[in-house]
């Protein structure tokens, strides 16, 4: 068993469902036909029993022929119409029969019994002496006339069960024909329908071996219809849109990557290579120079250092969140990323109005976050400018006395290494607004940069949800 098992699960899906198709038809088919083979025969033969008990013999024949066979008389009966056997049973199990040829019926006791009176009739089937399978009616009769006795006795009227068995015969070849046709045709029918409806998951299969084969991700499989066979094709489009961006993005990233790299390595390199030449050559480069080229390697480092961090934090998948979430005072957040504000921008006034607001977000990603808007405040704030920095009912607002961004440069500041033109020469790498944009979405927010109202500057607007008092578990 376990082995027909095993070979069934190792056919083709489509020989499977041929197979399956064609097995439930034939248990219909077979169940059908042997119900009808049965009703037919019951039928028949009740049609048999009614025909034998509506056919009574005539008494007189009877009289005549019990008293042919009790040698009362010698003329013997004329033989009696019809495909009958006729013969006569009394008390004692004694067999009279006519002079026509037919063959002798056994006696069975319940025939017996009728003939004794102890009951009306029997049906039964029998034997006769020939061997031909016969259907008997056994009846009580009272027979009487000249010279002859009363006595009681039993008739038995038999007709051969060829009479149905011969078209039942006919039935059975006839059921069998049909329904190995019908077998064949199901069979037939659930190998088109499972190569017809199993032909999108073929393209589904030559789509996946030709994306595995060729990496082309722009395969797509038409979608007709709204069964699974069609979801299952809208999936696989889907997955491979999917791959396809995140392929694309992914490559966009290390061509962005390696260009915002290019930059300070390139510097890095140059100005190493200006201290090594003057101790390889003995010529000292001036005291000033010096400290000028070690500050700007320090500072090549150190914006190499954030382009890297910036890029790590980016690597990880959009959907993934950089820890669990914890319920984050944003008012003590934004007040220690203010601090730090303060120190690289100590020529600033920044003012603060911080009202108490509780958030679920991963803490160092949301600080990380309000640094970055912090720190381009900063960045482009002229010198001895103002930042206004206020946290109202989940709303941080940051507001900047600067150039401002142009109306049409809006719409890119959130994307990866995006830079302003007028932005290209100050320090960054244009993944500081991703990264917060980023980390916004994942805590249920979202952040907005606009012009600033009343004056030149911009203004970054942080919405968060939360409440202005601690849930209980703080």
């Amino acid at each position: 068993m376990n082995g027909l098992v095993r070979r069934f699960r190792g056919l083709p899906l489509r020989s499977r469902l041929a197979l399956l198709v064609a097995t439930a038809v034939a248990v219909a088919v077979a169940a059908v036909a042997a119900a009808c083979w049965f009703v037919t025969k019951v039928q028949l033969e009740q049609q048999l029993d009614d025909s034998l008990r509506s056919s009574k013999v005539d008494e007189t024949y009877l009289t005549s022929l019990y008293a042919y066979c009790k040698g009362a008389t010698l003329m013997p009966p004329r033989p009696f119409a019809g495909a009958y056997t006729v013969q006569l049973v009394d008390s004692q199990g004694i067999v009279c029969i006519g002079p026509v040829k037919t063959s002798e019926l056994p006696v069975s006791d319940s025939d017996i019994a009728v003939a004794k009176g102890e009951q009306r009739y029997t049906l039964h089937s029998s034997t006769a002496a020939n061997g031909t399978q016969m259907r008997v009616y056994t009846y009580e009769l009272r027979p009487a006339g000249p010279g002859v006795q009363t006595a009681q006795i039993a008739v038995s009227i038999a007709r051969p069960l060829s009479e149905i068995d011969d078209p039942l015969s006919t039935l059975a070849w006839v059921l069998l024909l049909v329904s190995g046709i019908g077998v064949v045709g199901a069979g037939a029918a659930g190998l088109w329908v499972a190569r017809s409806g199993l032909r999108p998951v073929d393209e589904l299969t030559e789509a996946v071996e030709h994306v595995a084969r060729t990496e082309d991700l722009t395969v797509r499989i038409p979608v007709e219809g709204e069964d699974e066979i069609a979801r299952l094709s809208r999936s696989f489009n889907s997955m491979t849109a999917s791959l396809a961006t995140s392929r694309d993005r992914q490559a966009q990233l290390i061509a962005d990557a390696g260009h915002e790299l290019r930059t300070p390595l390139t510097s890095l390199r140059t100005n190493i290579e200006l201290l090594v030449r003057s101790d390889e050559t003995g010529r000292a480069i001036p005291p000033d120079d010096r400290r000028a080229l070690m500050a700007s390697v320090k500072a090549q480092m150190t914006e190499l250092a954030a382009l890297i961090g910036d890029l790590q934090e980016l690597s990880r998948p959009d959907a993934a969140q950089p820890g669990p979430l914890q319920v984050v005072a944003l008012h003590d957040v934004t007040r220690t990323a203010l601090q730090r504000a303060r120190l690289r921008g100590p020529d600033l006034t920044i003012t603060e109005d911080l009202a108490p607001w509780y958030v679920r977000a991963e803490p160092a990603a949301l600080e990380r976050a309000v640094v970055n808007v912090l720190d381009n405040a900063v960045k482009f704030s002229p010198p001895r400018g103002t930042v206004e920095v206020v946290l109202h009912r989940g709303e941080l607002t940051v507001r900047d006395h600067g150039p401002g961004i142009p109306a049409e440069e809006l719409p890119h500041v959130f994307e990866r290494f995006w830079r302003s033109p007028s932005a290209r020469q100050l320090p960054g790498s244009g993944l500081g607004l991703s990264i917060v944009a980023r980390t916004v979405q994942q805590a249920g927010g979202e952040i907005t940069l606009r012009p600033a109202a009343g004056g030149a500057g911009t203004e970054a607007s942080i919405r968060l949800p939360g409440a202005p008092q601690p849930p209980p578990e703080l």
